[in-house]
């Protein structure tokens, strides 16, 4: 075999690769903003900013965590986690919940998105006695800013 032809089956392969590991995100993509948290124990959403998520900058995002009944979880501790699911890597940054705005409402900073395609947000969440997780997820497209 050619080295040219060796050099195309391996770009070949390495594309076929890429695609099916990088590709389209799962069709029955939850990409709801709001939901029960993973156990039932909170209610949990996230609201990017007005702009909405974009790419390439540092954003803070308001994440509210609420009783079933709607009442607000008052000093909760909330770890966060996430990346890119397809690609097997983590943010760029290292977004943390900084404080509680309001009661129940809480800062997110440090959300960076440094490409295109489908993010997921994990959230690990201690309220007094309680602990549960949340998972978002998030699909930019190459026409975000």
């Amino acid at each position: 075999m050619h080295r040219s032809s060796i050099l195309s089956t391996a770009a070949a392969f390495a594309s076929a690769v890429y695609l099916s590991a990088c590709g389209s995100p799962p069709h029955d993509l939850d990409l709801s903003l709001q939901h029960a948290s993973t156990q039932g124990h909170f209610v949990v959403g996230l609201t990017p900013p007005a702009g909405g998520p974009a790419l390439h900058q540092i954003q803070t995002w308001q994440l509210r965590l609420t009783e079933a009944d709607g009442r607000p979880v008052l000093q909760a501790r909330i770890l966060f986690d996430g990346g890119m699911p397809q690609h097997g890597h983590g943010f760029p940054t290292q977004p943390r919940v900084t404080r509680e705005i309001s009661p129940g409402v809480y800062a997110l900073e440090g959300v960076k998105f440094s490409m295109s395609g489908w993010w997921d947000m994990k959230l690990g969440i201690r309220a007094g006695e309680r602990t549960d997780t949340a998972v978002f997820n998030v699909v930019l497209g190459d026409g975000q800013r």
